[in-house]
């Protein structure tokens, strides 16, 4: 756990979150939600890609939390492919809403963290609660069912990814027409290229797109 992380608990669906929060020096600009890897397949929020996510989304001045997923960790419950998991997004959301009121909210996950996201994003917007923006980081597409997600998108993906190829993410952003930043070299866990998710996120989310003049 990062020295200045702070850990708390929550009551989820499942019983007790485990979660870690992260903040600027500043007062914050916003909040972020951070997702970690499958809980199956030894995922947690202490994954690398997780920790330099939430570390980016400090630097940029957002209060920025993160939990294990059920039957991770400290946190109670089991897997519940991605259903549970997103109801305890929901849980952990209005919590930093109720911690730090009318801020916008920015959505980040990893690998299986963004099939949650996804579908956590869809759950916003279909309330008219839709988020600032996502960030998804090794995107789960073609292992599960991703739901769209606006343009704005921050998608960035490994080129020698092997578990979630490139061609898969193609594919899932293509009719969605969102870019996608692949970083050379990297495989689905970012060995040594973790400094290239930090630098594009911080880079592309202070230059927003725009529509075509």
């Amino acid at each position: 756990m990062n020295k200045n992380s702070t850990k708390f608990y929550l009551d989820g669906g499942a019983g007790r979150m485990e979660c870690l929060l992260d903040l600027p020096k500043e007062a914050p600009r916003g909040i972020a939600l951070v997702a970690h890897p499958h809980p199956l397949y030894g995922g947690t929020m202490e994954n690398k890609v997780a920790q330099t996510l939430a570390r980016t989304f400090v630097a940029l001045g957002y209060a920025t939390a993160r939990f294990n997923f059920r039957g991770v960790g400290e946190s109670e419950g089991v897997h519940d492919e991605g259903r549970g998991e997103t109801d305890d997004m929901q849980v952990m959301y209005d919590y930093m809403r109720q911690q730090y009121p009318g801020l916008p909210v920015a959505l980040s996950g990893f690998s299986f963290g963004t099939y949650v996201q996804s579908m956590f994003a869809q759950r916003l917007a279909a309330a008219g609660q839709a988020p600032e923006r996502l960030v998804l980081v090794g995107t789960a597409a073609g292992k599960w069912a991703m739901a769209d997600v606006p343009a704005d998108t921050i998608l960035i993906h490994g080129e020698l990814d092997d578990t979630i190829t490139l061609q898969q993410v193609f594919d899932w952003a293509r009719p969605l027409d969102i870019p996608v930043v692949v970083i050379p070299g990297a495989d689905h866990f970012f060995h040594r290229k973790l400094g290239h998710i930090k630098n594009w996120v911080i880079q592309l989310w202070r230059s927003k797109p725009e529509d075509t003049l």
